[in-house]
């Protein structure tokens, strides 16, 4: 029972740090929003959002109403991979400083990102979330809430790839907004 105890404060720790990023992600969309930038997919997000509540909400249930045991070997193996994910995440919000946001956002002739994790990897912060939602069940043996929300993870940023990949090419090739002062 002490293992159930442990893994649901660290759902609650995740589900807290997700609330943090959520407050970083709307001072960064603020700033982008001062600059000219623009939102693409909106839909994406509230897609996003219901995927993660119920990923949390899942794998809680998971755990105590089929009474999942802890498997040391397994939980060791998806602790690992949680934090490759979260190592992830947090360099692709390092590499990107303000321009970082759960919304797929741009700004009009600025290019993507190359520096920092973005040398290496296309979409490290997809990755991440990818790694998380599949590992976080497993800790406690939640395969059912790892495989269904892993797949359908999969087929929401296949989606969210496409837009952000379409609208970061689409800033990067149009000019930058000037603004005019008054005469």
């Amino acid at each position: 029972m002490v293992t159930v105890w442990i893994f649901t404060g660290l759902v609650i720790f995740l589900a807290l740090q997700r609330c943090y990023e959520l407050r970083l992600s709307a001072r960064n969309e603020a700033i982008i929003r001062s600059r000219g930038g623009r939102e693409y997919a909106a839909w994406q997000v509230q897609a996003m959002k219901v995927l993660h509540a119920g990923w949390f909400i899942a794998m809680l249930v998971e755990v105590y109403a089929l009474h999942r045991p802890f498997l040391p070997v397994i939980s060791l193996l998806a602790l690992v991979i949680l934090l490759i994910g979260q190592s992830l995440r947090y360099a692709a919000i390092l590499s990107l400083r303000w321009r970082w946001t759960v919304k797929v956002m741009t700004l009009p002739g600025l290019p993507p990102v190359r520096k920092g994790i973005y040398r290496y990897l296309h979409h490290p912060n997809y990755l991440g979330v990818g790694l998380e939602i599949f590992a976080v069940p497993l800790l406690h043996s939640a395969y059912i809430t790892s495989i269904v929300f892993s797949l359908a993870n999969a087929l929401l940023l296949s989606a969210r790839i496409r837009t952000e990949d379409q609208a970061l090419q689409a800033a990067a090739n149009s000019a930058p907004l000037t603004l005019r002062s008054n005469p």
